[in-house]
């Protein structure tokens, strides 16, 4: 009888890529299409800060609030939900410095106060002798 010699197969240890070349093609196609959707918008160089809280065991800063029809209001007025005429603002303002010089002092606007109605504000109360204006920021819109 004649005997069959079997030839083993010699195993292949290659890795097939092609599937993944077919993969790393199509993330292509779709981040060169998403790529322009993301970037939109208005190129600015924004100064560089880091925004911190204000420290809880200071005194509490004087707000003043510029609300959607561009009336003013002082949190330390004597009523704080009424509007205050400017040259009142400005003077209840160096009082309060006068009384306690290192209070700070930040802007509350409204986010549909046109931006012109805010740089007015801020030029009123260095006019005042406010040293440093901050800004008030809501929190939670960075949740988003």
């Amino acid at each position: 009888m004649m005997t069959v010699t079997r030839r083993r197969r010699k195993q292949v240890s290659e890795i097939n890529v092609v599937p993944y070349i077919d993969v790393m093609l199509v993330l292509l196609i779709i981040f060169m299409v998403t790529a322009p959707l993301i970037s939109q918008g208005v190129k600015v160089d924004l100064p560089k800060a880091s925004a911190e809280p204000l420290d809880p065991e200071s005194k509490p800063p004087i707000v003043v609030s510029v609300d959607k029809d561009g009336n003013y209001y002082l949190s330390t007025n004597n009523d704080p939900n009424a509007a205050i005429d400017v040259v009142d603002l400005a003077v209840a303002v160096q009082a309060e410095l006068k009384v306690s010089p290192g209070r700070p002092v930040v802007v509350k606007g409204d986010g549909s106060v046109q931006y012109n109605q805010v740089v007015q504000l801020m030029v009123l109360l260095q006019k005042a002798g406010v040293p440093q204006v901050g800004l008030m920021t809501d929190n939670s819109a960075g949740d988003q």
